[in-house]
């Protein structure tokens, strides 16, 4: 070989050789969303917040002279989030509380330098790592606002969040607001309660008494910046089926309507929009004690061809 490369032939088009053209991991999966909420029939605020998101990364060939199908004329990876957190601590803390755990959750993504897009390791636990780091700084910011603002002290909030890349999720979570995963009829609770009822439940201390009537279920062992308590994110991973429908929920459905009422609504089938709705109707109908959001995704995955 002389160090020519005259003859291109010998470098044989990668699209041409066997090696199919990379496909985006969000392909073929077709994801609906969306939330609702109200601030029940007895609170004089709405300290609950919910956010739904999409982000992603893509590819424009603008021009080129390279062979037909050697790139992409155009390549999007899109992940899919959604959030809800629940404010406490008087007057407007809670709110405020609430809305900035979402909007600091946003500006953090923001300022990331690298946005991973991945479903394989080491990627996923470094998304794992950062998640559980980013509720940690959402944490100490909220102490540190509290502090510097009488008027917010002790502001606390839950936080539930979900992001799906694909079929992969992958839901955090801090307080009582839950993540329930519905299947082919079944609902799965993905978190567990960051309440002092919950832990007495796990240690049998609550024999014969259902926790959700305990008078320590609003006592929580983990909240964002209302105490100087240490926080420990529980951090689920689940791969989604076509068909399945997340919810994310505040306490003021989990509290007033039962389970097997939230399965009969799920099943209905009907658009995420209109089952949030529902479902927020049928907290007011049972009191409408305290605020009260829903957020649910839908998946539809096709089949790989």
């Amino acid at each position: 070989m002389n160090g020519n490369l005259a003859d291109t032939a010998e470098y044989p088009d990668p699209a041409k050789g066997g090696t199919d053209m990379p496909r985006p991991i969000s392909w073929g999966v077709l994801v609906e969303s969306a939330a609702a909420s109200h601030q029940g029939l007895v609170r004089a605020e709405n300290e609950d917040h919910y956010l739904l998101l999409e982000a992603g990364r893509f590819l424009r060939t603008l021009a080129t002279n390279l062979p037909p199908g050697s790139v992409p004329e155009t390549y999007e990876e899109v992940v899919h989030a959604m959030g809800v957190a629940d404010g406490m601590g008087g007057r407007a803390a809670g709110e405020v509380a609430s809305r900035l755990a979402l909007t600091l959750m946003v500006h953090l993504l923001l300022e990331a330098p690298v946005w991973i897009f991945s479903r394989e390791e080491p990627h996923v636990q470094t998304i794992v790592e950062l998640t559980a780091k980013r509720f940690q700084q959402v944490h100490a910011a909220l102490l540190a606002r509290g502090k510097e603002d009488p008027r917010l002290f002790k502001m606390g909030t839950t936080l539930t969040v979900a992001r799906s890349l694909g079929t992969d999720l992958i839901v955090a979570h801090v307080g009582d607001s839950r993540a329930y995963l519905f299947r082919q009829g079944r609902l799965q609770r993905l978190t567990r309660d960051h309440t002092l009822a919950q832990e007495l439940s796990d240690a049998s201390m609550l024999a014969g008494i259902e926790a959700i009537a305990h008078r320590f279920r609003h006592l929580l062992t983990q909240s964002l910046g209302a105490d100087k308590m240490e926080i420990e994110p529980q951090i689920v991973r689940e791969t989604l089926a076509s068909g399945d429908r997340l919810l994310l929920c505040t306490d003021g459905l989990s509290d007033q309507v039962r389970e097997e009422v939230i399965v009969q609504e799920l099943s209905r089938g009907a658009a995420p929009q209109e089952t949030c709705t529902r479902l927020v109707e049928l907290a007011l109908e049972s009191g409408g004690k305290d605020n009260v959001t829903v957020a649910i995704a839908d998946y539809r995955i096709a089949q790989a061809g």
